[in-house]
């Protein structure tokens, strides 16, 4: 990780002092995901000095509110891959005050108030949910620029799921690896989409997804009731590809990936999933969405035991009420 990488873990004091220390006159501040690889990549083609916070959409409002502290001495906060939260507003306005140039760039679903009101807060607000956020990246930054719009390519193969280019779920998985997010974000300024380490990651990647997805099958849980089969499962790893093999497995209409701190992934065959997530204090698309079930420490303890826990039937009675 370079100096200009911030994970998504890094709190309080350590990122302000990074902040502080800053070289660039950009901050990146994105999701953790290839989408938000591809998006930092064209930044850095841009711009080439750039800050860059790996952020998780959990932690989004937690850093936006320390970049938002810091002072910005004109530089450029970018914004990218992370939908609306409520109370972003207020963030916004205390980033721009305190000398942050705010751009924002996602293909998240928004509402039209919630567009106007950080309209008003930033300097740029681009919503498209026709591509990825890297699309509307290069698109913005880099027009005309080859590179980045072969980038945009492969990672809106990957990440609006029309996977027509075996290389974008080759780099989707990788740069979930520990140590490979930015080796594949640097590979790609360079205009290389894979090499010998991208390949030999994703080989030992296939022989894991293999045993994880199997053991998540074995404790699926079931609702159905109402309009929907739902399937609950907990998270051993690669939680896209364990949803859809539940789905081809076990014909569900909504699939729902648990983590053992209570993060949820939902992925749904009716267009509901970012519906749901925003129940429980999450969002993303119409079939692709994340949350968080609050978990206490009774929760936890029986969702370790038993892998399931009272939080499926509420999520399943709040699916059964969206038109």
């Amino acid at each position: 990780m370079g100096r200009s990488d911030q994970k998504s873990a890094t709190r309080g004091a350590g990122l302000t002092q990074a902040l502080s220390g800053r070289t660039g006159s950009v901050v990146h501040l994105t999701h953790n995901d290839l989408d938000a690889v591809g998006s930092d990549a064209i930044h850095r083609r841009k711009y080439g000095d750039v800050f860059t916070i790996w952020c998780s959409v959990g932690r989004f409002l937690t850093n936006l509110d320390t970049v938002a502290s810091s002072p910005g001495r004109g530089d450029l906060l970018s914004i990218s891959d992370l939908g609306y939260q409520q109370g972003v507003e207020k963030r916004l306005a205390r980033a721009r005050s305190n000398g942050w140039r705010i751009e924002w760039r996602d293909h998240h679903r928004w509402r039209d108030e919630e567009a106007r009101a950080v309209k008003k807060k930033t300097g740029l607000l681009h919503i498209d949910v026709t591509t990825c956020a890297t699309g509307i990246v290069a698109r913005d930054l880099a027009p005309g620029d080859a590179v980045a719009e072969e980038i945009a390519r492969i990672v809106c193969d990957y990440d609006l799921w029309k996977h027509q280019d075996p290389r974008s779920k080759m780099l989707g998985q990788v740069v979930m690896r520990k140590g490979c997010r930015e080796h594949v974000r640097d590979n790609l300024v360079q205009g290389t989409i894979t090499d010998e380490k991208v390949e030999n990651e994703y080989a030992e990647i296939l022989r894991e997804m293999e045993r994880d997805i199997t053991r998540s099958l074995r404790h699926t849980t079931i609702i159905e009731r109402g309009r929907y089969r739902i399937a609950f499962a907990p998270l051993y790893g690669y939680p896209s590809e364990t949803a859809h093999t539940i789905r081809d497995e076990l014909d569900t209409d909504i699939e729902v990936i648990v983590s053992g701190n209570g993060r949820i992934s939902i992925r749904s065959v009716p267009p509901i999933s970012h519906l749901i997530a925003r129940e429980f204090d999450g969002g993303g698309h119409p079939h692709a969405a994340g949350g968080t079930f609050p978990f206490n420490i009774l929760d936890r303890i029986l969702f370790w035991a038993v892998k399931r826990n009272r939080h499926y039937r509420h999520l399943a009675d709040v699916a059964n009420t969206i038109g």
